[in-house]
């Protein structure tokens, strides 16, 4: 299977490439990694880091990679948070919105113009879940409260269940949200991967088409799903979550850096 590989990324221009699991681990630039974004960037690839994880801003993104040394632009970053912002911009821009979300991303959303607030009441308009890295009970409670007495409607930004760090998983915003909903017995809408909406942004931000994209991930149920249901080739990682056994695609890798040597 990894022998193919190498003509499938020939065709390719836009590399659309998951974070956590894929590019690195927790805090860690995982080995190779790096190699395959210059190789990427040397033979006139667009790059773009399609990820699940809403718990930072762009800004954080983009300082992480610059301490890595990885030369990234912030254009690259196109987070499931990033786009949840365009989703609610055209849907709540005059009302308050209930999140739950870490600090670096309700800062973010209120940069964005979003009226954001903490607490549950009949004056909000709907309620955001995130992957939220500094989630208290007192924040979902006031998630149950707002779905309980004002049941607006409720989206999350991934379905993500657990995120992969150094040490191995913790749970993601698909898991907080299954907090919330076995809670309210209700489920949210979800906003990023696998919804196709991203990729096709990032289609129309390069120009590039179908056959010219790519999507690589260590998720099967996000990102391999994800370039399914976007109708572009997808090549699972084995650096994170998905297990070798599991993916019945036609492309896989043990990672980025064995990626490398096909460019």
């Amino acid at each position: 299977m990894e022998k193919e590989i190498g003509s499938m990324l020939k065709s390719k221009k836009l590399f659309l490439l998951d974070i956590d699991g894929t590019v690195a681990l927790g805090e860690q630039l995982l080995p190779g990694a790096e190699s395959f974004l210059r190789s990427v960037k040397r033979k006139g690839g667009e790059l773009r880091y399609l990820t699940n994880n809403s718990s930072k801003g762009v800004k954080d993104y983009l300082e992480q990679f610059h301490r890595w040394g990885v030369p990234a632009e912030e254009e690259e970053f196109v987070t499931a948070g990033t786009y949840a912002i365009e989703f609610l911009k055209k849907r709540y821009s005059t009302q308050k919105i209930l999140a739950v979300a870490s600090d670096s991303y309700c800062k973010e959303l209120r940069n964005a113009g979003l009226l954001i607030t903490d607490h549950a009441g009949e004056d909000v308009g709907c309620l955001l879940t995130a992957y939220d890295t500094e989630l208290t009970y007192g924040k979902l409670t006031q998630a149950c409260h707002q779905l309980s007495c004002w049941p607006v409607p409720w989206y999350g930004t991934n379905p993500d269940i657990r995120c992969p760090v150094d040490f191995g998983m913790v749970p993601d915003c698909g898991s907080i949200c299954r907090m919330i909903g076995a809670a309210v017995d209700r489920e949210p809408k979800y906003i990023g991967k696998p919804e196709p909406e991203m990729v096709y942004f990032c289609m129309e931000q390069t120009g590039c088409t179908r056959e010219e994209t790519v999507i690589i991930g260590d998720r099967i149920y996000t990102d391999m799903e994800c370039g399914k249901r976007a109708g572009v080739d997808a090549c699972l990682v084995l650096t994170g979550e998905g297990k070798a056994e599991e993916w019945k695609g036609s492309f896989r890798c043990s990672s980025l850096g064995a990626m490398a040597e096909y460019l």
